[in-house]
């Protein structure tokens, strides 16, 4: 009976994983007369190689620093050590990332990758916020919805109903609202102020864009996982709950001491498939940044296909793909590691 499952399983999605794997290591773009040549672990190391670079303030002949015109110290140019420089082979090919002072020298972190390293930080950063923020708020809405009232049915087919939307068709919509100078957002900001309230262009600044496809997620997807632990707590049997009211417990109380432990297992699954999700970013930012401003929105999933398709070069992009499931895998079993049953 299980046969057809596990047929389709291989096919669909450990081959593709085999092969990507295989194809990681080798040269292989999408369209290409040229045969395949085995790398090693070559994309890999172009894809994470890191360095770091301390640059030491420059001094004229006497020892004094010299200073720019209210600038601070003079200190010399990355390119000098990244361009070819057999001084330093090690840095040859890699680009500024970030940079920070400490003391008088200036330490520069170099990447060889930069855009792959922001997808990687800003996925992190997706993750880091959607899990707690999405979770906490779906089992909030279950927790409302968990209620012999009226028309309660009605309140949970609302707050499910973004979940059977496309999620393209949820972000075309949002962009509508976070436009910048007609959009639903800005207005009702401006009404709320009398005017007072500057438009902003929501997804056209490094500084918001990342935040308002953050937000628009949380909304979109809350509802699936309202549903996961509405099942969880509908399993509680309310002889627990009886009890607790007999010995005079608070709301808080029964839900510390019953709710939450006997929600143990759903909590494992809801965080493990936000985890997922949040990994695997990739409609909201194709559809309303691009990837864009400035790269403050890429996400590994779309570099993977960026690479992959866009620019052909599969090879790197099969290695993006290898080093999300390894993240995503290790992630995954560090939460259940986190949440497991403790004797």
């Amino acid at each position: 009976m299980a046969a057809p499952a596990l047929l389709l399983i291989t096919v669909f999605l450990v081959t593709p994983f085999v092969l990507g794997l295989g194809l990681s290591f080798t040269n292989q773009r999408l369209v290409s007369p040229n045969p395949a040549a085995y790398v090693g672990l070559e994309n890999y190391r172009n894809l994470v190689g890191l360095g770091v670079l301390v640059l030491e303030p420059e001094r004229d002949g006497n020892g004094q620093l010299l200073l720019r015109d209210g600038k601070g110290p003079i200190y010399p140019s990355v390119r000098s050590f990244t361009r070819n420089n057999p001084d330093y082979p090690q840095y040859r090919g890699m680009r500024e990332f970030t940079s920070f002072s400490l003391g008088q020298d200036r330490i520069v972190i170099l990447a060889r990758d930069v855009v792959f390293l922001k997808a990687v930080l800003n996925t992190v950063l997706f993750v880091l916020v959607v899990a707690p923020l999405q979770g906490g708020l779906a089992l909030g809405l279950a927790l409302l919805v968990n209620q012999r009232l009226p028309g309660i049915n009605i309140f949970r087919a609302i707050y499910f109903m973004p979940v059977v939307l496309s999620i393209v068709v949820v972000a075309l919509l949002w962009r509508f609202i976070y436009a910048g100078e007609n959009g639903l957002l800005n207005a009702l900001l401006s009404f709320l102020t009398f005017g007072l309230f500057q438009p902003i262009d929501w997804l056209g600044r490094t500084d918001t864009a990342l935040w308002a496809i953050l937000v628009m997620s949380v909304w979109q997807g809350v509802g699936f996982h309202m549903v996961i632990w509405l099942s969880g707590l509908q399993t509680i049997p309310l002889s627990l709950y009886e009890a607790a009211d007999i010995e005079g417990a608070s709301n808080w109380q029964k839900f510390r001491f019953i709710t939450w432990p006997l929600l143990r297992n759903t909590a494992v699954l809801v965080l493990i498939v936000i985890t997922m999700h949040g990994f695997a970013l990739f409609a909201q930012i194709d559809v309303m940044t691009g990837g864009g401003p400035l790269d403050s929105t890429q996400s590994i999933v779309f570099q993977a296909v960026q690479r992959g398709y866009v620019r052909q070069d599969i090879a790197t992009g099969s290695a993006i793909s290898v080093i999300l499931f390894v993240m995503v895998l290790s992630i995954s079993l560090f939460q259940r590691y986190l949440t497991r049953e403790r004797r």
